[in-house]
């Protein structure tokens, strides 16, 4: 199962992982990051995951062959927040930050939720609207 989660800010792909994960739910989950993609320069995903078993083969395929196109496109992410207990997956994240280093990944217990998701929600500096927002108050 892969249901998406509300997050307050309209640049950040926020979804919970649990059970068995289909290729149909899985394609969902790549129309919403490529749609975030065409409406935000930069975007930033929050995958919660709890009692992830497995993903479908087809599922596991089209996750690979995604993950694989993106690699040239790594410029329009920005942040991952992986929330999870489980330690298998907090190691995964970390070894998918090694390999993708334009992506800043970081793990965060259940308990730290609100914390992940405002993580995540922060923009690079110099991409807020207002440039008040990036620490310019004037000359």
């Amino acid at each position: 199962m892969l249901e998406f989660i509300s997050h307050p800010a309209d640049h950040v792909v926020a979804m919970k992982a649990g059970g068995v994960v289909t290729a149909r739910e899985l394609q969902r989950a790549i129309d919403a990051i490529e749609a975030a993609k065409k409406a935000h320069p930069t975007i930033s995903m929050v995958a919660e995951i709890d009692d992830l078993r497995w993903m479908t083969l087809t599922a596991l395929m089209k996750d690979i062959g995604y993950g694989l196109t993106q690699l040239g496109d790594l410029q329009h992410y920005y942040r991952a927040a992986v929330i999870t207990d489980r330690e298998w997956v907090k190691h995964l994240a970390h070894l998918e930050e090694r390999l993708f280093r334009a992506l800043e990944i970081r793990t965060f217990p259940k308990r730290e939720r609100s914390a992940a998701m405002a993580w995540a929600g922060e923009l690079p500096r110099g991409a807020h609207e207002e440039p008040e927002e990036d620490g310019y108050h004037g000359a």
